[in-house]
């Protein structure tokens, strides 16, 4: 980034700062006249007489922090004075400076735009095109000292006829574009603005199209001719700094000038301008028919999202702060997150009205639901699902589970007495369940107990005194103060089965 890029945004600065309407009413009045040479007093009165009063130190203040910002520059003209009072008045005078001045023109020009659409200045192409033909014309004339001044005079005519014509299509189409993305565009509005597309858009492409072929063949000419233009303007007398400051110099000067205008109008994809524009005229079409096919679906259907917005903020805006909370959080759903159950198809039933969404799995919203805002069913009805292939896998989990608490039960019937009995890990954690369910249900920890488990057909038995250590291939398990034993029930659920 260049070193005078933070220099140049401290222009800016004094449109931002708290005392933006003052610093913008100081800044009018050095811009309004040519070459303003001003002091504090005199901004002061002149403020004055526009009805914005402020003292003479809090305009000095301001022109001195403008100063900092570089949009002024202290005055070196000596003040011929006559009295001390008018020597104090004069003591610090001020003027703006050239790009202080610049930026708050187009500061100035912005503030007072309207907030509408910018007519497209279509016709500067065909007097770019003329233009085009002049300075071949001139090319061809003999050498004289008009010639110079008249082949500068019609070059820059033609970069300023190209960069008002850029800059105010530029201006349209992000108008347009600004428009008809407008999801609220109805009824009148959109009549206007489609006959604003289908008219103007074309009477713009048209004209790009009939004189862009034009202007491409005469740059044509011009870039075989251009360093002789090139010299010939060179010849024209300009200002010359030297090396004490840079000089802006008017359009079509150089060679990269030229190089760029021939690009716009001969170039492919986004470096060509007609193609660019003809790009935006299909996009802002693209537009219009979303918001037709959005208008048709609403008047058939019954459902406009714009009325609802517009009598909702009707009812806010006559409503209190606490009448207007309740609306809004009735409009919009805002309430405390609850989990609503849908019914007989919620995926798991044991989540309930208090389940938090975050734990819970998140349920599918029916697309008409979720997009056009209908509860009313579509299309056919869904066949009746065969499930034959799900029970086929809840009767294989069904016996997989079966055959590994018979294997459990076995297990630890066959194991009696379990101090020091060896179990697998499975059926060591099944001993820890029983245990766990023993002791939640012991009345006296000093009695002895039981507790049988019908679906593994097992009892647990469990005395009091002494400890229990069952080994397994992940470890031992020790139970002090219980020496456990394990005995099988008279009749498991399986055996019932067969």
């Amino acid at each position: 980034m260049p070193s005078s890029t933070p220099a140049h945004l401290e222009l800016f600065r004094y449109l931002a700062a708290d005392e933006r309407i003052e610093y913008v009413a100081i800044m009018t009045r050095f811009t309004a006249s040519l070459l303003a040479d001003m002091s504090a007093a005199t901004v002061a009165e002149q403020l004055a007489r526009d009805g914005l009063l402020l003292d003479t130190d809090v305009v000095e203040s301001r022109c001195r922090q403008l100063v900092r910002w570089g949009n002024l520059v202290p005055s070196l003209r000596d003040a011929r004075v006559t009295t001390v009072q008018d020597y104090l008045r004069a003591r610090s005078r001020y003027q703006v400076s050239s790009l202080g001045g610049r930026v708050h023109r187009n500061a100035v020009e912005i503030m007072e735009a309207a907030d509408g659409a910018r007519e497209v200045a279509r016709e500067l192409l065909g007097e770019i095109a003329e233009s085009l033909s002049e300075v071949m014309n001139t090319v061809q004339l003999p050498m004289s000292s008009d010639r110079a001044d008249r082949l500068a005079g019609v070059v820059t005519t033609i970069f300023n006829n190209q960069r008002l014509f850029t800059a105010s299509v530029t201006d349209f189409y992000a108008y347009l574009a600004g428009v008809l993305s407008r999801f609220d565009l109805h009824g009148a509005e959109y009549a206007q603005f489609k006959g604003l597309l289908l008219d103007y858009v074309d009477l713009i492409t048209a004209d790009v199209n009939r004189h862009a072929p034009l202007i491409a063949d005469r740059l044509t000419f011009v870039s075989q001719n251009l360093d002789e233009i090139l010299a010939v303007l060179d010849s024209v007398p300009r200002l010359e700094l030297g090396d004490l400051a840079a000089v802006e110099r008017s359009g079509g000067r150089s060679r990269s000038d030229w190089e760029q205008l021939r690009q716009w109008y001969t170039g492919s994809g986004q470096d060509s301008g007609p193609a660019q524009l003809r790009a935006a005229a299909g996009q802002a079409l693209g537009q219009l028919l979303v918001n037709a096919k959005r208008m048709l679906h609403s008047s058939s259907t019954g459902f406009s999202r714009r009325a609802d917005l517009l009598r909702l903020a009707g009812w806010l805006n006559q409503s209190g702060d606490g009448e207007a909370h309740r609306i809004f959080a009735a409009a919009f759903g805002a309430w405390s997150t609850r989990h609503l159950s849908l019914g007989p198809e919620e995926p798991d039933p044991r989540i309930g009205p208090m389940t938090s969404w975050v734990a819970a799995e998140p349920i599918d919203v029916p697309v008409s639901l979720r997009q056009r805002g209908t509860r009313a069913a579509k299309g056919r009805s869904a066949r009746v699902p065969d499930i034959s292939a799900d029970r086929a896998i809840v009767e294989a989990a069904v016996r997989v589970e079966a055959e590994r608490n018979a294997q459990v039960a076995a297990e630890l019937s066959a194991a009696g007495q379990l101090d020091g009995a060896h179990l697998s890990p499975h059926a060591r954690t099944v001993l820890l369940d029983e245990l766990a369910r023993l002791l939640a249900t012991a009345p006296d920890p000093a009695v002895s107990a039981s507790i049988t488990n019908p679906d593994l057909g097992v009892i647990l038995h469990a005395a009091p005194g002494g400890s229990t250590t069952v080994t397994s291939t992940d470890g031992s398990l020790v139970v002090h103060g219980y020496q456990l034993r394990c005995s099988p029930a008279e009749e498991t659920p399986w055996e019932q089965a067969q």
